[in-house]
């Protein structure tokens, strides 16, 4: 019986001022950190040129790190609604860079995530990022939040892939 082969995926957690990235390869049950970080805009830049500049850094991750295919997680706002309206906008970019790349996308939902990461779908964003740091040997040492939500959204992504792939 011939091994599966492993599948390189990347993760998106969306936003606008900081947006997350991280890839991680594996199967099934094994996976590895490839590398993150953030894709950060400058609050004095007018919009469009922020979201130009979110658009032109992403597509560089893609070159660079050749994913198969990629994670965004879905959107919950229940706060700041303009704040929303702009991660909207940054979340089409992110989309549509993605899509023009040839990536498939998955789209998590947040307790979805969670429930990937923890088994319980309320758990806190402490819980998730230690599980990202004992699941994908990312170093304790590590503490960009976006980061590292973007990791939890390659690994719910990827696994759903794979659970996709078995059936």
């Amino acid at each position: 019986m011939a091994e599966q082969s492993t599948i390189r995926v990347l993760g998106i957690d969306p936003g606008f001022g900081r947006i997350g990235w991280g890839v991680i390869e594996g199967r099934k049950d094994v996976w590895k950190h490839i590398a993150h970080g953030c894709i950060e805009t400058c609050a004095n830049e007018p919009f469009v040129e922020r979201l130009a500049h979110l658009h032109t850094a992403l597509k560089q991750i893609i070159a660079t790190y050749g994913p198969d295919h990629a994670g965004v997680e879905d959107l919950f706002f229940s706060k700041n609604v303009s704040t929303g309206v702009q991660v909207a906008h940054a979340r089409g970019v992110i989309i549509l860079t993605l899509v023009q790349a040839g990536l498939a996308i998955s789209e998590p939902t947040p307790v979805q995530v969670k429930q990937a990461m923890t088994g319980y779908g309320r758990a806190e964003k402490r819980q998730v990022q230690n599980m990202v740091h004992m699941t994908l040997g990312v170093s304790k040492e590590e503490r960009q939040d976006d980061a590292l939500d973007a990791l939890a959204v390659a690994f719910t992504a990827g696994v759903a892939l794979d659970m996709e792939k078995r059936c």
